[in-house]
């Protein structure tokens, strides 16, 4: 039995991620005893650790629990369950039961689990949780599991979540005739999972599952002290970090740590100022779309880099489009700005939600007007280039827009789609709220009337396109982002795969729709993030958790027309907040963990560089950067507290992008307040 978190409708508000966790982490990484799967399907792993963490507790990572230690990530503790072979009417004892979460995973299966835990706060904390969630049939005991508990011998399964310098032999003991173990044996900080089946009275039969990383297995048949673990292990026993599991990142940066950075080191290409960094990326000038990203939403040396590339595309080689993940009617605003063009009535106030400095900041401005200042030198404000959004956020601002675009074109039109549209209204303020509601009331409610816009507004398409073929373009694209709106607030509580695919489609399908209205020939330069740059096929994103982005989808809609082209900082500061909504902070940015791709860009010792991945690089370097390692992704929300759990993922670096730009140290963007009502005017653009 267990007592999942509810929502305020009743709801298991976790069972989605369960269900995924399930899917995707386990079940595609061949784990297949039903047993396992069902069990893993029904304990709510958010139980077991600390609230601010439980965001992550289907991510299949391990987490920091209490006293120094960590829950293994749900593959590893599947993985040995099913070792084990764990079924209906075992008697099982785990060793080192930590904060209780594989007791009660076994438990869910067997007949009675006995867990021990040497540290008596984690035991107490374990055995309440496992009172509260209903597991009856397991018992947590404080002591050294490496004795085993021979008063309950024999036990038809052993677990030991903890790794020794060898096999304990009291435990093999206390195995039944036929009876499992499965421990972590190794002299170092990386082990080699083993599982000894006892065959006979004196007889026993072992194999090699691979190499695992765990905290250490202290006490009598283990290290006999934390101070020993670590001395002789390498291992930290009280602040060892993360349990990784099979072939984890911490095992393959001790062996080929240097080789990245070496690799970097002998090809990256410095440069001095961004005018040579420019230079420098003008090779990828004859390809149709550009995608620039960033490792931060708020880095001034991002934001300046990308201008000064996207200023020499447009003016030396004829890029009309720059498409960044943004509001479509806020950056309309901009746009009208950028081409000389008459100011959109809708928004009032141009990127005025949160978070308002990603495009509200002094970089932003001074490039816009650059951009101003080279869209002068055209006389015809269509053959311009443009500043476009591509996002999905926007459902309350694009209803405006388009009934503000029908009101002016077609007064009956404008009244239906207003009814149509007014299913949504209570919603408009806080868009998340429609998606509880729906889920709570198992159908899409505002699912057809708003599709049934658009298709009307696509049916008059010819009439409206003879008025104003860009008013009309600007409304459809409106029309459909709260279509796709509809949706994506729908299915977001149905798994972060399925809204991230949507948004990420969404953009994409956005770009393509510009690149056609802009006609033959036109050229696109993206901003975007890394995490949505940067093919998420080459990265944790799409090999585990099933998500797509727009860098992939380029790659198959263009091929070797398009470049994806990656950044990376080690430290300095940024503009960030701590949760979603809250102010932004000026955050300091911690420097960059050695086994991860910005580790080893900082080794490279070169402040900034160029760094060329795909094709045009030597074999040798595209292959140094193909090993998976970690990288780091900061958003709009950083938690330095958390960062390696937050921020990093792993990828494919050199598969994952063509280029990579290096920035040792970055300061945070210069933000830009909204105006106020009262207050005195801003300049334009940003006083709307």
């Amino acid at each position: 039995m267990s007592v999942p978190e509810n929502g305020p409708d009743g709801t298991d508000i976790h069972a989605r991620d369960r269900a995924f966790m399930v899917a995707r982490h386990l079940e595609a990484r061949g784990i297949v005893d039903p047993y396992v799967l069902t069990a893993m399907g029904k304990v709510p792993r958010e139980a077991f650790v600390a609230t601010p963490l439980s965001e992550f507790a289907y991510e299949d990572s391990a987490l920091p629990i209490e006293a120094g230690q960590t829950i293994s990530q749900p593959y590893i503790v599947a993985r040995m369950i099913e070792l084990a072979e764990i079924r209906p009417g075992d008697k099982v004892l785990e060793v080192g039961s930590g904060s209780g979460y594989a007791a009660a995973v076994m438990g869910a299966i067997a007949s009675h689990v006995y867990a021990i835990e040497r540290h008596e706060e984690l035991a107490e904390r374990a055995r309440t949780r496992e009172h509260r969630l209903g597991y009856r049939n397991v018992e947590i005991i404080c002591g050294d599991g490496t004795k085993g508990l021979p008063g309950e011998a024999p036990f038809d399964a052993i677990v030991v979540s903890a790794g020794g310098p060898k096999m304990p032999e009291a435990l093999k003991r206390q195995l039944a005739i036929g009876g499992r173990l499965v421990i972590p044996v190794g002299p170092s900080v990386h082990q080699t999972l083993m599982l000894v089946r006892r065959t006979g009275e004196d007889t026993f039969v072992q194999e090699d599952h691979g190499a695992v990383t765990f905290v250490p297995l202290i006490g009598e048949g283990g290290w006999a002290a934390p101070e020993t673990a670590a001395k002789e292990s390498g291992i930290d026993a009280e602040t060892s970090g993360f349990a990784h599991g099979l072939h984890g990142p911490a095992r393959r940066a001790k062996i080929s740590r240097s080789v990245p950075s070496h690799a970097i080191a002998g090809a990256a290409e410095p440069f001095g100022d961004l005018n040579e960094l420019a230079a420098l990326t003008e090779r990828f000038a004859d390809r149709r779309v550009v995608l620039l990203g960033e490792a931060t939403h708020g880095t001034a040396e991002f934001y300046d880099a990308r201008a000064r590339i996207t200023e020499t595309l447009v003016r030396k080689h004829g890029f009309n489009i720059v498409a960044v993940e943004a509001d479509w009617p806020d950056a309309t605003v901009y746009d009208a700005f950028a081409r000389g063009l008459p100011r959109p009535s809708v928004p009032e106030s141009a990127f005025s939600r949160f978070p308002v400095w990603m495009w509200r900041n002094a970089q932003v401005g001074n490039f816009l007007q650059r951009l101003q200042a080279i869209n002068e030198r055209i006389a015809d404000p269509a053959q311009r280039a443009g500043f476009y959004g591509l996002d999905v956020y926007s459902l309350s601002t694009s209803i405006s827009a388009v009934l503000d675009y029908l009101d002016r074109v077609d007064t009956e039109a404008a009244r239906i789609a207003r009814e149509r549209y007014g299913c949504l209204a209570p919603f408009r303020a806080e868009p998340a709220r429609y998606g509880r509601m729906a889920l709570s009331r198992g159908y899409a409610m505002c699912e057809k009337p708003v599709t049934d816009t658009l298709v009307d507004l696509l049916r008059r398409r010819l009439g409206y396109l003879v008025r104003d073929g860009s008013a009309f373009f600007d409304a459809e694209q409106n029309a459909r982002i709260v279509a796709t709106a509809e949706q994506y607030y729908r299915i977001m509580y149905y798994g972060t795969a399925q809204s991230w695919n949507l948004r990420d489609q969404h953009m994409f399908d956005t770009l393509e729709r510009i690149i056609d209205h802009r006609g033959p020939g036109s050229k696109a330069v993206v901003w975007a993030h890394n995490s949505h740059i940067g093919s998420a096929e080459f990265t944790e994103m799409g090999q585990v958790r099933g998500e797509h982005n727009i860098g992939q989808l380029a790659r198959v809609r263009f091929g070797e027309d398009c470049a994806l082209i990656g950044f990376g900082t080690d430290r300095g500061t940024v503009a960030a907040a701590s949760n979603w909504d809250e102010p932004m902070e000026i955050k300091r940015v911690q420097p960059a963990r050695d086994d991860s791709f910005e580790g080893y860009s900082r080794e490279a010792g070169i402040d900034a560089f160029f760094l060329e991945t795909g094709p045009g690089q030597k074999r040798s370097v595209r292959d140094a950067l193909a090993e998976p390692q970690l990288e780091r992704a900061i958003g709009v929300i950083y938690r330095p507290d958390t960062e390696l759990l937050s921020h990093y993922f792993q990828a494919e670096l050199s598969k994952q992008f063509d280029a990579w730009i290096w920035f040792t140290e970055t300061q945070a963007v210069a933000a830009r307040p909204q105006s106020h009502p009262h207050g005195p005017d801003e300049t334009y653009p940003f006083g709307l």
